[in-house]
């Protein structure tokens, strides 16, 4: 049985939004848990380092198109088919990897496994939309990031502790199960949240189209991916920048990113508190040039003959940062596309694994030892947002 979508205050329903924030923890649940396992696939099918990172490859492929093509579906045929169709491909998919007889098997696997995984990704913003307006959007979307957000704190190392007893192949199985308890949990929670008038309007591909006439959709679609790239610049150098540069051990590393991770965390729920008060337009201006002080800090630290551990600092900040404007651009785009907010979901979700695919292998051109690159990277993305927000600003709505 259902439960109420709104709760009496006009939020959504704690189960919904818990609910939502579950499908949003696909990506970092699918990557980060099964990291851990790449030594003993290598091992296992003899394969070459490059080939086991194909199967991670292929499932970011898989996420980005996925995205397209169930935020598309979402809009003409509803939310709910569609979430449990890409439920049930992502768990058939997880148990194919777990008994997976070779590492193209594996590829292939793991490529629908991002395809259908994307549904619940791409589905739940489109529902939020649906379901809310205005601030409450606003509200919700960091909700529900703050939330999701524990999955990528958590995750490595729950992959770490499953792998040393089960093997990567446990952990795909433990995809599996998490797969099917998403789909009971949307079969329990959920109902339809499109309505059928809604569904007809539109032709499957229509809602992209209308997409590429909505300025301002493009803007704030825009600003969430340069600040998903800063954010995607950060991550993929991070290993290297404390290890190698700022001299942290392995475990210091880890301790470090968790610290990043709940400042991370944090902002969101600050974020969630202040918008009804402040706007998610006001928000955006107070963060946006933030993101970009403390990235040029970084930078400029990265020049100076200082000591290293002292990026640590504007690095936190800057991550931080983050946290006030994912959700609050992510509600104001989809704002402006109502009407196909699956398409308006799936062009955002799409641009940002696009952006995140370019920033990685470019935030370590400059080699293990220095943080130039990642610096300079964060800086420029940042500084593109800014130039975003004083345009939008210009912009009539």
């Amino acid at each position: 049985m259902s439960f109420p979508a709104l709760s009496r205050s006009g939020g959504l329903h704690p189960a919904w939004l818990l609910t939502l924030a579950f499908l949003a923890t696909t990506a970092p649940l699918a990557t980060d848990l099964y990291l851990p396992g790449f030594p003993r696939v290598q091992q296992e099918f003899a394969a070459t380092a490059s080939g086991v990172q194909l199967t991670l490859t292929g499932f970011l492929v898989g996420m980005a198109f996925g995205q397209l093509g169930f935020g598309a579906i979402s809009d003409r045929f509803g939310r709910l088919r569609p979430l449990l169709i890409g439920n049930v491909g992502a768990l058939v998919a997880s148990v194919l990897a777990a008994l997976a007889p070779s590492l193209e098997v594996l590829v292939a696997a793991r490529l629908v496994q991002g395809l259908c995984g994307a549904a619940g990704i791409v589905i739940a913003r489109a529902i939020i939309v649906d379901l809310t307006k205005g601030s409450e959007t606003a509200r919700t979307m960091s909700l529900m990031m703050t939330v999701g957000g524990i999955a990528p704190v958590l995750a490595p190392s729950i992959g770490a502790l499953i792998e040393g007893p089960v093997g990567w192949r446990g952990i795909m199985w433990t995809l599996a199960a998490l797969f099917a308890l998403m789909m009971l949990c949307v079969a329990t929670v959920f109902r339809e949240t499109r309505p059928r008038e809604q569904r007809a309007a539109h032709s499957l591909l229509g809602g992209f189209a209308q997409l590429l006439r909505v300025p301002r959709y493009l803007g704030y679609g825009a600003l969430f991916a340069l600040t998903f790239a800063a954010m995607m610049t950060y991550i993929s150098a991070s290993p290297f920048v404390y290890q190698n540069v700022m001299g942290f051990s392995a475990v210091g590393y880890g301790a470090m990113f968790g610290v990043n991770a709940v400042g991370l965390i944090t902002a969101g729920y600050v974020s969630s508190r202040l918008v009804h008060r402040w706007g998610p337009q006001r928000m955006i201006g107070v963060a946006v040039p933030s993101l970009l002080a403390f990235c040029t800090a970084v930078l400029v630290v990265s020049l100076l003959p200082v000591p290293r551990w002292i990026l640590a600092v504007p690095i936190w900040c800057a991550v931080t940062s983050v946290g006030f404007i994912m959700g609050n651009s992510t509600a104001l785009a989809l704002e402006e596309v109502r009407h196909v907010s699956g398409s308006g979901s799936a062009l955002l979700g799409f641009a940002q694994f696009i952006f995140g695919a370019l920033v990685s292998p470019l935030s370590g051109i400059g080699g293990e030892g220095t943080p130039l690159p990642m610096a300079l990277m964060m800086t420029t993305a940042a500084a593109a947002a800014l130039v975003l927000v004083a345009v939008l600003r210009r912009r009539p709505a």
